[in-house]
């Protein structure tokens, strides 16, 4: 933390708009629950689907893909069981997934194809998608809003498929929300984070110790960041007055968990009783965390996407497919603390993948 007698306004004029980037993505093996794997991820076959970007995406592509990896039996109830589902099946589940579009069983427990995640921001996802060098790019954000310069043709080739809804927090010390700061206004969140408030004793609701406003932001380039920026500020490239900016939102957790005096945004999944959501009033309505953040109206509301590149191969199609089903749905969007799509929306992104052979 810095010395509390330095005007924050003078300090951060020369630095607003200035990020600290990502020094690199993380690449994560998605091992099934309860087994082991290698460590690159592929059990054993070299044929690989490779997903990565966004930290806010990757719990519900992580854990799809540790149990696409593990295939397991139709009697396995704790991890497939399909007849849950009103599936009737007595393939494994990645086995029945891959049938959509002709992936035969080869009779053991391997997956017609192995899938692996990596772990950065939705603007490396997207830029390494385009790149070639992932089939999925994970984004919190959608691909117009972060890349602003590219042309309609260009913007184009990225497909579109949106797994699940984030209803994004804003969050503060523990500390902060025991003196009083349950909820502030959207007002008062674009002042923060436009410099005019820098003390947590210009907020009316605050009844502890004179402290100066710790505003921490996510990277420049997460899709996080991004739809703060649209949707808080008015403009994906909105100038901001931030004291620290991390890439990922397990590193927002732990920078407001371990301090007493801060504010940041970040997805809903990561939210703890040491990392509490505050409520924000927007337009005159109260959103309350475990209330109502999952009303489309709520502001900071967004899409989960995962893209693809000029098409969406079988492969692609048969995962996302798992995701958005049903059981996917309520195996990895609902417990990694995200909103399932609707029943209208659900349809509407099934109907746009491939046709399947079924």
């Amino acid at each position: 933390m810095r010395d509390t007698s330095v005007d924050r306004r003078t300090v951060l004029a020369g630095t607003a708009g200035l990020a600290a980037s990502l020094t690199g993505c993380i690449s994560v093996s998605s091992t099934p629950p309860g087994q082991g794997g290698g460590t690159d991820g592929t059990n054993g076959s070299g044929n690989l689907l490779k997903a990565g970007g966004s930290s806010t995406v990757f719990p519900i592509v992580n854990r799809a893909a540790s149990y696409w990896n593990g295939n397991y039996p139709a009697s396995d109830a704790e991890y497939w069981g399909p007849t849950q589902y009103d599936i009737s099946t007595d393939k494994r589940l990645a086995d029945y997934w891959g049938s959509f579009y002709g992936f035969e069983a080869d009779g053991n427990e391997t997956p017609p194809f192995n899938v692996t995640v990596g772990l950065s921001h939705s603007g490396t996802g997207l830029e390494k998608l385009e790149g070639g060098q992932v089939d999925l790019g994970n984004a919190s954000a959608p691909a117009d809003a972060e890349f602003p310069e590219k042309s309609q043709e260009e913007l184009g080739k990225f497909v579109d498929h949106v797994v699940g809804v984030d209803a994004q927090p804003i969050v503060v010390s523990r500390e902060v929300y025991d003196a009083g700061v349950t909820g502030l206004t959207a007002e008062q969140v674009r002042a923060i984070y436009q410099g005019e408030i820098t003390r947590w004793s210009e907020i009316d609701a605050y009844d502890g110790p004179d402290k100066e406003i710790q505003a921490v932001g996510r990277s420049e380039g997460s899709g996080t960041d991004t739809a703060f920026r649209v949707n808080m500020l008015g403009d994906s490239d909105a100038e901001m007055v931030v004291d620290a900016r991390k890439g990922q939102n397990q590193q927002v957790k732990n920078l407001v968990s371990n301090s007493d005096n801060a504010i940041a945004y970040m997805a809903l999944a990561f939210t703890t009783d040491d990392v509490p959501a505050i409520s924000l009033t927007f337009e005159g309505t109260e959103y309350t965390p475990g209330e109502n953040l999952a009303d489309p109206s709520y502001p900071l509301s967004r899409d989960l996407h995962c893209y693809t590149y000029e098409g969406t191969s079988d492969r692609e199609a048969a995962f996302l497919r798992m995701i958005m089903s049903d059981f996917g749905q309520q195996k990895f969007v609902a417990p990694a603390g995200y909103s399932m799509l609707t029943d209208e929306r659900q349809e509407e992104q099934l109907n746009a993948l491939p046709d399947t052979d079924q």
